[in-house]
């Protein structure tokens, strides 16, 4: 009886080795699946737009001498894309420039008087008259440099206007001139768009609209890459009598490459909470068609399993069906697999 005690023990402790050896010798991690709370999403079509959109037209009158870019080529903030011929602006410039010069002269010399005639009127040598006369001839010297002064700013300021410069970065889209075309003031020359501010419009239905402006949060998916959260959202007051939707708009975050205006994406509204159950997005396997999980047993045995899979975010992948919450993951697929067909072998 004694020895059968034994021996009962010692299968006892040599199956929890035994158990305890297999859990050791996983040779990969596993995560539980679990439910977690998480946004509800409205997943609507979105249009990428650039904020920044114009067309640069002709300030003043003149003959294309130069057009630096065309469609395509990118532009940075400021430079010439467009200079028109210059010779009556010039001209006025250096007739302002002149005048300018000459009012200075006329000041100083009306000041020196000014100060000459104060003198002597201290000293009760002049008379009142001709103190006041230095003083308005003083006062008028200043308004004709004041007068100067203007009009050489408007002479260069239309100099100005015939080298049409790019008003932020971006791509050229259209160039409607050619060298040797006369414009003349507000004729379109170039249409441009910035791609480093981009934004995203969508079409809300109404019975959404109130739960996504109490949220105020979106989501862009895109195919290639992960999810990318959006920044301020914009709503437009009113709604399409034909569509029974309001406009929305996203900005999105500075840096994202690949992106176009024109460009269809997925945007993700957030219109409530729900719980979900997730895996680690490491867990998740791939392969064509199927979408699937090596789930470890509560013995270590590990088997595949296909599962159907939603929202997937940086971290967690949600599963809609063919796994139930407790059960463990393999967080390295490739692994498990090489595993799997050991353990078939044995």
């Amino acid at each position: 009886m004694r020895q059968w005690l034994w021996a009962v023990v010692c299968l006892g402790l040599f199956g929890g080795y035994a158990a305890g050896l297999s859990a050791a010798s996983l040779p990969f991690a596993t995560e539980t699946a679990v439910y977690q709370d998480s946004a509800q999403q409205l997943v609507l079509d979105g249009r990428i737009e650039a904020v920044h959109r114009s067309t640069v037209s002709a300030q003043g009158s003149g003959r294309i001498m130069e057009i630096a870019y065309d469609v395509d080529d990118y532009v940075t903030a400021g430079s010439l894309i467009v200079r028109l011929t210059d010779t009556e602006q010039r001209a006025r410039v250096n007739q302002a420039n002149a005048a300018f010069n000459e009012a200075q002269a006329g000041l100083r010399e009306a000041e020196a008087e000014f100060k000459r005639i104060s003198d002597i009127f201290a000293r009760n040598l002049v008379s009142r008259a001709d103190m006041d006369r230095a003083t308005s001839a003083r006062d008028a010297a200043r308004a004709r440099l004041d007068a100067a002064r203007a009009s050489r700013d408007e002479a260069n300021e239309q100099l100005e206007y015939t080298r049409v410069r790019a008003p932020f970065a971006g791509i050229v889209l259209e160039r409607y001139v050619e060298i040797g075309e006369t414009v003349n003031p507000g004729q379109p020359l170039m249409a441009g768009i910035s791609l480093d501010a981009l934004r995203i419009t969508a079409d809300v239905p109404q019975r959404h609209i109130n739960a996504v402006r109490e949220h105020r949060q979106a989501t862009v998916h895109m195919e290639d890459r992960l999810s990318v959260p959006t920044q301020t959202l914009t709503f437009f007051p009113y709604a399409d009598p034909q569509t029974n939707t309001f406009r929305v708009r996203a900005d999105l975050p500075t840096g994202i490459s690949g992106l176009f205006p024109g460009m269809s994406v997925k945007v993700a509204f957030t219109v409530g909470q729900k719980q979900r159950l997730v895996v680690p997005r490491a867990a998740v396997m791939h392969r064509s068609e199927l979408t699937a999980v090596y789930v470890v047993g509560a013995d270590n045995r590990v088997h595949l399993r296909q599962i159907r899979s939603g929202h997937a975010d940086e971290v967690f992948t949600e599963v809609l069906a063919g796994l139930q919450a407790g059960e463990r993951v393999a967080l390295e697929p490739i692994r498990a697999g090489l595993y799997l067909k050991q353990q078939a072998q044995r």
